[in-house]
């Protein structure tokens, strides 16, 4: 296991000695996909338009058109939770944006190396949501990391988590967001990671100040842990 930053009540000022800043970290906003985005709603929104116009429908018909054009999409909500509309998005947005291969490619590697060093054994992990579903067969597992140490995953399932478990899983969840501030200043991926450890912590009956601990010392030791090993996390990324 890799040595780690001691255990305290770490201030703002702290990460900013680090070099840290938290709202570029911690506030992740999705940007790289937001024109693959943009263009399969415009392809939605152009093939609703023109089976519109190719059957000649009036007020009566759109509505009945609607509601079978409409019908996919919330299947999709309901059984895969939008998986395949992520499925199309991402796929799309690898397409057309190089970088946001790059930055998918750091993040995921991020959350290996420091599952790794952590003390957690992972198992490899997908880069896409098409890589996804070839491996698991199923829309709604999103690209991502994946674990063998069972204790671990018993542990995340039943909420219940010893400190030094509890000390991995936050770091873990903050390694794709810290790697994206590092190599490109700001994290746009990883809200789900960020969500989860709220979540996580929140379940746990954390107090908000107990909270903002936590997350500011796993900041700051994923950090550090990631600028210690910038070329294994080169390697792993290009792998």
């Amino acid at each position: 296991r890799a040595r780690r930053v001691p255990k305290r009540a770490y201030t703002l000022e702290d990460l900013a000695l680090h070099r840290i800043q938290p709202e570029k970290l911690l506030s992740p906003r999705d940007k790289s996909l937001g024109l693959a985005a943009r263009l399969v709603q415009a392809a939605g929104a152009a093939a609703f338009l023109g089976g519109a116009s190719l059957l000649h429908l009036d007020g009566n018909g759109l509505v009945g058109w609607l509601l079978l054009f409409t019908a996919p999409l919330v299947a999709d909500q309901v059984r895969y939770g939008g998986g395949l509309a992520s499925l199309a998005v991402d796929t799309l947005g690898r397409a057309i944006n190089g970088e946001y291969v790059q930055r998918v490619a750091l993040h995921e590697a991020g959350h290996f190396l420091v599952a790794y060093l952590m003390g957690i054994l992972p198992s490899g992990y997908t880069l896409s949501s098409l890589d996804a579903f070839r491996k698991y067969g199923d829309p709604a597992v999103q690209a991502g990391c994946t674990f063998c140490d069972s204790r671990f995953r018993a542990e995340v399932a039943s909420g219940k988590l010893k400190a030094s478990t509890l000390e991995a899983f936050s770091c873990v969840a903050l390694a794709g967001v810290a790697t994206e501030f590092l190599r490109f200043g700001e994290a746009e991926g990883g809200m789900a990671d960020i969500q989860q450890l709220d979540a996580m912590l929140f379940g746990l009956g954390f107090t908000q100040k107990k909270a903002a601990f936590e997350v500011r010392w796993a900041a700051i030791n994923t950090v550090l842990l990631l600028r210690q090993h910038a070329g294994v996390h080169e390697r792993l990324a290009g792998a």
